[in-house]
């Protein structure tokens, strides 16, 4: 990524974001132009760490994310977010070829560059607050349910207002009894649209393995790319490609902990300064409603390093000559070379006297 998910405009009332929901008012529109996301796993925690870009008119929203376990909420650090991309930023390099090509003299131009080539315990009541807190600019409200219409209830009961087919969405979480973090998105400014990066957000909760949640982007209805910075003990795939085009490794590496202490401060605090391999995950969902679950992270076969190079191929040149010319004379010269020598070597080469002329003797 990261890793990053490009979304397309969005209309009311309920969107899909990754791996979460979108609401705002039914008369108000927003549009998630970004979303960011870092899934990292110890073996036994999970941490999802979100920072969403919104623009629209709508002066608050809500965001509605399921969780596997009871999740702890806090606000992430954006730093996190830079660190990763410089670190599994592609990088340049030149690739030379030796005959040339169309750009290339005597076809056209002068030689030179031809261009770049190129991732819970059950609730006795139907609903459950089980916790909630102001973080920053969000409401944050944990939710435990059992039964996805007391938990569109309670949501509009408490400003989430949700439409119907979103209760529908939820039901596979309700039956493996998953939880909810309900966040209210509002600006920093009362009455200003909600609009600009948000700060981003840290959930940790317990997990035996790496999930991300991406059941309900099947409500988007724009195509949809997910991009997941992942960091684990071992370089980590999705099980399947759950509806969308084959998922691809655009950065796969090992962090080692003196790089993390010294080099990455904010991936070392959420990861306690352990070392980590990042694998940066980069997906497309050209039709989302497709979608039939979420990611479920697996280690890949190998620890197999990798990152995205951009090429800049060049015609081989020799002291700012193109090699192809140069081999051809080169190649020219040694064949006149070898054919002067063999003429020469046959004009050296003394000559033999024909045999001498017997003349038998004449008959008596």
């Amino acid at each position: 990524m990261v890793f990053a998910a490009q979304l397309g405009s969005l209309i009311a009332p309920a969107y899909a974001c990754g791996c979460g929901a979108m609401v705002v008012d039914r008369t108000a529109r927003v549009s998630v132009d970004r979303e960011t996301s870092v899934v990292d796993w110890d073996g036994s925690t999970e941490q999802i760490v979100m920072r969403l870009t919104v623009r629209g008119n709508a002066p608050e929203a809500a965001w509605i994310m399921p969780v596997p376990h009871r999740a702890t909420v806090e606000l992430g650090d954006a730093s996190l977010f830079s660190e990763l991309h410089t670190l599994t930023a592609p990088v340049s390099a030149t690739r030379h070829y030796f005959w040339p090509r169309a750009k290339d003299w005597p076809f056209g131009g002068t030689g030179g560059r031809s261009g770049d080539s190129a991732p819970a315990p059950s609730a006795a009541k139907p609903v459950e607050v089980v916790g909630r807190e102001r973080l920053g600019p969000f409401d944050v409200a944990r939710l435990a349910a059992t039964d996805p219409a007391a938990l569109e209830g309670w949501l509009k009961e408490n400003g989430f207002e949700l439409p119907e087919r979103l209760a529908t969405a939820l039901r596979p979480y309700v039956e493996q009894k998953w939880e909810y973090v309900a966040v209210r998105l509002a600006p920093q400014e009362s009455g200003s649209p909600l609009s600009g990066t948000l700060d981003p957000l840290r959930l940790r909760f317990a997990s035996d393995r790496p999930v991300y949640p991406m059941r309900l982007s099947r409500l988007a209805a724009t195509p949809q790319s997910l991009g997941l910075y992942v960091l684990a003990a071992h370089r980590m795939e999705p099980r399947g490609t759950i509806g969308g085009r084959r998922p691809e490794v655009t950065y796969a590496g090992r962090v080692d902990a003196g790089q993390v202490r010294e080099a990455y401060p904010a991936l070392g605090a959420l990861t306690g300064g352990r070392p980590v391999f990042v694998t940066a995950i980069d997906q497309s969902f050209p039709r989302p409603e497709l979608i039939d679950g979420d990611h479920e992270l697996r280690a890949a076969g190998a620890d197999t390093a990798y990152r995205t190079t951009y090429y800049r191929d060049e015609l081989l040149t020799v002291g700012g000559a193109p090699a192809w010319v140069l081999s051809l004379l080169g190649g020219a010269a040694v064949v006149v070379t070898a054919l002067l020598l063999a003429l020469r070597a046959r004009r050296r080469r003394p000559v033999t006297p024909p045999p001498p002329v017997t003349v038998p003797p004449p008959l008596a």
